[in-house]
């Protein structure tokens, strides 16, 4: 059972959604309804007594229910050609006025005509193919009519006539209203996204300058600081203690500074920030068990000189990434039956870092930056912020290599 206020709605909103999906059977059921209203009005003689009018007294020839369920039946195709449609009733309207029997009431399915093309046109059309009408029929009724010519009847297919074609323009007039309302609040809304993402634009705009301000400032003072004690540190160790308090002081105001900053950026329901390092190869074996549990065979080669210095701990970061980042295409684009290799070689004042696969060759939507992803474009990134260089393509005979060259040193040549 359908719980009330659920979003089937009640049995009217149900069938007026399902009318509004399909038109056409709606129209069915209007040119039923009118057609069931010609044949009831053609029993009734309005003038059938002094007492008023009657049921049953007489009742319509074959020709004249043929001709009303012609006109009812061109209803079903007043949306896709009203004025066709409006053409045909008015002639068969005209053909059963001016015949000499009690004309059946057709023109009912002429009036809904009229009502269609006044909903579906512009205003001026709709007084002029109006107008037009209600004339052709109402002359047509008080001359060919079974009654004086100024008979209620006759003055009937003016008004109803008349009624029909404002309707149809009230009712075109209301949609052109909502439809404007509604493009206006899109537009206002469009607009507002628009204004809230320029002003999000030009407020991080304002922060990224502030946080360069505040971090070369400082940077800039402890430089000079340092450089001052180093300076004076065996002729002058008082000078030179007194430069190392201004730069623990600066330091310390460009974190508090940095800070303040930074949590302009921080959401309501963003994290903490972590607590535990960053990761580096030190950690390499861990994130290579989590890749092997996964069901992706990996090994690893990894040299390092006895006299080499620990890496940067940019360098450190940015080499454990590429190795994560190559092993998840592997992963994803390989194969099931995929098999990969991993080695981290220091060389002279770089380390290269080597992802190795043999799985099926990658071709057209295989590649993985033509897959959508967007894992070769941040390890260029990465690595091109470092001053290295990155190399990935297929290997001949299958499967694919990915090859990061990093300095060990920073761009200015001095160790980092």
């Amino acid at each position: 059972m359908t719980p009330t206020g659920s979003s089937n709605g009640t049995p009217y909103v149900r069938v007026r959604d399902g009318f509004r999906a399909h038109p056409l059977a709606f129209d069915a059921v209007l040119a039923f309804g009118v057609l069931v209203s010609m044949i009831a009005g053609s029993f009734t003689d309005p003038h059938g007594s002094p007492d008023g009018p009657t049921f049953g007294d007489h009742s319509p020839d074959v020709w004249s229910v043929l001709i009303m369920v012609a006109g009812a039946a061109a209803l079903v195709l007043r949306r896709r050609n009203p004025f066709a449609v409006l053409c045909f009733t008015v002639t068969i309207s005209l053909f059963e006025l001016v015949s000499d029997n009690r004309p059946a009431p057709i023109a009912m399915s002429a009036v809904v005509a009229l009502f269609t093309v006044a909903a579906r046109t512009d205003r001026p059309t709709t007084w002029r193919v109006g107008l037009v009408t209600m004339a052709v029929l109402t002359v047509a009724a008080m001359a060919f009519g079974p009654t004086h010519w100024y008979a209620q009847d006759n003055l009937g297919v003016f008004a109803w006539t008349g009624m029909a074609a404002a309707a149809g323009d009230a009712v075109r007039s209301r949609r052109a209203f909502v439809d404007a309302i509604r493009e206006r609040a899109e537009r206002a809304e469009r607009t507002r996204e628009e204004e809230a993402g320029r002003r999000v634009a030009e407020e991080r705009l304002r922060i990224a300058r502030d946080l360069h301000d505040v971090v070369a400032h400082h940077i800039a003072l402890v430089n000079v600081q340092a450089g001052v004690a180093a300076h004076v540190m065996d002729k002058r160790p008082d000078q030179a203690k007194e430069a190392l308090s201004y730069v623990r002081e600066a330091s310390r105001s460009a974190l508090d500074e940095l800070r303040a900053t930074v949590g302009l950026l921080r959401q309501s329901g963003d994290p903490e920030a972590p607590t535990e390092p960053a990761p580096g190869l030190a950690v390499l074996d861990g994130l290579l068990d989590s890749f092997r549990k996964a069901g992706l065979p990996v090994a690893v080669a990894v040299t390092r000189a006895d006299g080499d210095k620990p890496l940067p701990a940019t360098v450190d970061l940015a080499a454990y990434r590429i190795v994560q980042e190559a092993l998840t295409n592997v992963r994803k684009h390989a194969g099931p039956d995929a098999e990969a290799e991993v080695s981290v070689v220091r060389v002279g004042r770089t380390v290269e870092i080597t992802v190795l696969d043999n799985g099926a060759p990658r071709t057209g939507a295989a590649q993985p930056e033509a897959s959508g992803g967007h894992g070769l474009l941040g390890m260029r990134e990465r690595v091109g912020a470092l001053g290295g260089t990155l190399t990935a393509a297929p290997r001949y005979g299958g499967g694919f290599r990915v090859q990061a060259i990093l300095p060990v040193t920073s761009r200015t040549g001095e160790d980092t």
